[in-house]
């Protein structure tokens, strides 16, 4: 029943959580504090790496592997399928990626970079600077460990 899953302490759904002030807890922001760490420091190192490079292909290689092991071996618990399709949702989403591939498509096919320039010409200035580029390196092993949960 529902009311079994009312935890005791909180009067909520779901798993009772310790209170603050306990040593897992502590245990627990540590090893998140440790892991963010970790995720700066590589995406700073994967951002100083020259592009099209062996190294540059390593550095985005090793954490798709790594997130690939997780999401094989620790699968996360799935959503349950909605009963029907949301097609508005889906023909925005549809929408919006036939368009970007249109544009990258017809930026490489034009192969001019003055009047038509692809999204990565645009974007490419605005990362230049390391900080920035690592905070997009990080941004992006975010969302793909975000990918990997749901």
């Amino acid at each position: 029943m529902a009311a079994e899953d009312i935890s005791p302490t909180s009067g909520r759904l779901g798993r009772a959580r310790p209170p603050l002030g306990l040593p897992g807890r502590r245990g627990r922001l540590a090893g998140t504090l440790v892991i963010g760490t970790g995720l700066a420091v590589y995406s700073w190192m994967a951002a100083s790496t020259a592009p099209f490079t062996r190294s540059a292909l390593v550095s985005v290689l090793l954490p798709g592997a790594v997130l690939a092991a997780i999401a094989i071996w620790r699968p996360p618990a799935r959503i349950c399928p909605p009963d029907e399709l949301d097609v508005a949702g889906f023909s925005y989403w549809a929408i919006s990626l036939a368009a970007l591939f249109e544009w990258e498509a017809s930026a490489f096919r034009d192969d001019s970079h003055t009047w038509h320039p692809s999204l990565t010409d645009l974007i490419n200035p605005l990362i230049t600077p390391h900080p920035l580029k690592s905070a997009a390196f990080l941004l992006w092993l975010l969302a793909g460990w975000a990918l990997v949960r749901r």
